[in-house]
């Protein structure tokens, strides 16, 4: 299934606003949702950025989407769940280096790279059927048909684990292709140019 299939009908681009807009390379953003959804399926990995005692805090950690919805879980009680308990604001980031743009120059060295920034804030998912639709969506992304052949949560891991969704809604995705940029007069330059695969995902 691909991200275009999992986008409701009724989705929106992303919002933005001063502080998700992006200003440098600008041709290289897109507000659309469908680049944006195809990259957290692919990485299921985002770090969560906050503010804890006036002090920038980031943690990587699984994080996956339903329909327009993100959802990461965490220990019940732990720093993070209090943090999204009180309702602060949140900064996600999604990114995956694809290949290492290799220049004449120095300075035109470059990546070709997928990249997505969110913000929002988490409320707590206390629906034991929400709570088990979420966790069967990733299970199942990993592998089709999952959930249905593993083990449930008992009571305990319920209760062990704090569940948050995150409306989609505010963002940008950001991607580069293509080779590097060159000076004319560096063309003549007795070096090899072009691009590199990488497999770096953050």
């Amino acid at each position: 299934m691909t991200a275009m299939e999992t986008i409701p009908k009724t989705s929106s681009p992303l919002s933005c606003c001063p502080r998700s807009r992006v200003k440098r390379a600008a041709k290289r953003a897109s507000y659309e949702r469908e680049p944006a959804y195809a990259l957290i399926d692919r990485l299921k990995t985002g770090h969560v950025a906050f503010v804890e005692d006036g002090e920038p805090r980031i943690i990587p950690m699984t994080v996956w989407r339903r329909d327009d919805t993100l959802y990461l879980h965490t220990l019940n009680g732990g720093r993070l769940s209090q943090r999204l308990d009180a309702g602060d604001q949140l900064c996600i980031s999604f990114a995956v280096t694809e290949e290492w743009v290799m220049s004449k120059s120095a300075f035109h060295h470059s990546a070709n790279y997928q990249s997505l920034v969110l913000f929002g804030q988490a409320a707590r998912v206390v629906d034991n059927g929400e709570f088990d639709e979420a966790f069967k969506a990733i299970i199942n992304q990993l592998e089709p048909g999952r959930w249905d052949q593993v083990r449930e949560p008992n009571t305990k891991e319920r209760k062990a684990t704090a569940l948050y969704r995150i409306p989609i809604e505010e963002g940008a995705f950001k991607s580069r292709t293509g080779g590097p940029n060159e000076e004319p007069e560096d063309m003549a330059l007795p070096v090899w140019h072009g691009t590199r695969p990488a497999a770096l995902e953050i």
